[in-house]
């Protein structure tokens, strides 16, 4: 067997050399060629921006004062927010302090009910069975 493989482009100099030349002749005509394609880029930026400054001012157009954005007002101006009712000393109060205010109208449709039934006549129990 011929020292094919790994071997052979090892010793394929030549070969490895065209490819060398023809990416470095590659290289050089789009150096040449970028220029004429994108050499709008190379102008300085701040030339471009003075030049569109100099359209902004020109073009710029007077506001008057109805139009202008007038400065925020902070919202402690229009908005006021009354103190709370002070929190009950008892646990039983903490429950249910907020319901207790007739301003708050917690409850909407009706107040509390007692149901119709018990559990116990509904099961036809004696109320004694309950300790």
């Amino acid at each position: 067997m011929s020292g094919r493989g790994a071997d052979a482009k090892l010793s394929d100099f030549v070969a490895a050399d065209r490819q060398w030349t023809n990416a470095i002749l590659l290289e050089a005509d789009a150096a040449r060629k970028w220029v004429n394609r994108w050499g709008f880029l190379v102008t300085e930026r701040d030339q471009i921006v003075a030049e569109q400054e100099k359209l902004r001012n020109k073009c710029r157009l007077h506001t008057p004062d109805h139009l202008k954005v007038r400065p925020a007002s902070p919202i402690s101006k229009y908005i006021k927010v009354g103190p709370s009712p002070p929190l009950p000393q008892t646990t039983q109060g903490l429950i249910g302090w907020r319901s207790a205010v007739p301003e708050l109208k917690l409850e909407k449709y009706a107040g509390p009910s007692r149901g119709k039934w018990s559990f116990l006549s509904q099961m036809k129990w004696p109320e004694d069975c309950i300790d």
